[in-house]
């Protein structure tokens, strides 16, 4: 009998440790760590998160990008990090989707490293085209690439980007070449060069080049048109049956935190995303959608998204790096 009370006993006495702990949390400056580069979109999210934090806490939040590594800089550096909660991570489905599915080893678990506290946003990435191309829509482009197999080019300088354009060639049954880049941003100074022939990026990156004329707007990839684009219809709409893939941020804690810390960080981070000041410095001129979940809701959706990502690339069969 005595053996039996001392779990219960155990986990009691963490439960009132981390209480007192979580009532006055923050009570010192809070770390979001990025896994990419400053300017990037998952970083300005944070640094408007950020700002929406310190103004409620009253407390400073320090953005920290450690980029590299496909992301794996970024995320072995808040895996590592002490599980007290100060420490969050800001990342998006690059480190917790389609990472494992893209390379041999990863130097944290996506799953076993981190406790979920929230989702934070989705975006849709738009179908774009030169604006001297021939081609006015995607069944156009879909006959072009039918009528010259292999021979037309799509970049990409994301997972999100390259997993778009392969679920494209699936389920529009056709063959394009892969060309790969760095960043979204070199891939675009190519398409507006000529030197690829379409690529599928965030609605941030290509918008401003669509706004000035110098390329063409084909389709949206997520399931509903974006709010920065209306007259643009989805992929779907445009002749893809069933095509509907984005790019989504989430909120990661260390594995380990208290719950009452994950409820605090809940609490801060989802009214952070739904602020006035997030909606002004982010999320209304960038494409992405505010979504918030629960710490469970998120783990269901990381796992789902996983699965998806995981049967695009599978199918595509591109080689683990």
């Amino acid at each position: 009998m005595r053996s039996m009370k001392l779990p219960y006993l155990a986990a009691l006495c963490l439960a009132l440790a981390a209480a007192p702990a979580a009532a006055e949390f923050p009570d010192k400056p809070i770390r979001l760590v990025v896994p990419f580069a400053a300017g990037t979109a998952t970083d300005q999210l944070a640094r408007a998160l950020g700002q929406a934090i310190t103004e409620e806490s009253k407390h400073q939040v320090v953005v920290d990008n450690r980029p590299g590594g496909n992301g794996f800089i970024g995320a072995n550096e808040a895996a590592r990090a002490a599980p007290d909660g100060y420490t969050v991570f800001i990342t998006t489905n690059t480190t917790h989707a389609a990472a494992e599915h893209l390379f041999k080893s990863l130097p944290y678990d996506p799953v076993k490293d981190f406790t979920p506290i929230t989702a934070l946003g989705k975006g849709g990435q738009i179908m774009v085209v030169n604006s001297e191309s021939p081609v006015k829509s995607v069944k156009d482009f879909i006959a072009l690439a039918k009528k010259e197999p292999g021979t037309l080019t799509f970049g990409s300088g994301s997972s999100s980007s390259r997993v778009a354009g392969e679920l494209f060639q699936q389920l529009a049954d056709v063959k394009i070449l892969h060309v790969p880049y760095k960043s979204n941003t070199f891939a675009v100074t190519d398409l507006l060069g000529g030197q690829i022939d379409m690529m599928i990026t965030d609605t941030s990156t290509g918008l401003p080049h669509i706004k000035s004329g110098k390329l063409r707007a084909l389709g949206y990839s997520a399931k509903t048109r974006s709010s920065l684009a209306p007259d643009v219809p989805t992929i779907e709409e445009a002749g893809v049956p069933g095509y509907d893939i984005g790019y989504w941020f989430a909120a990661y804690a260390p594995a380990k935190t208290p719950e009452p810390v994950i409820a605090k960080l809940h609490e801060l981070l989802t009214r952070a995303a739904q602020s006035p000041g997030a909606k002004s410095a982010f999320y209304g001129r960038s494409g992405v959608d505010v979504y918030v979940t629960t710490p469970d809701e998120l783990a269901k959706f990381q796992a789902d998204e996983t699965r998806k990502w995981g049967e695009i690339i599978t199918k595509a069969g591109i080689e683990k790096g």
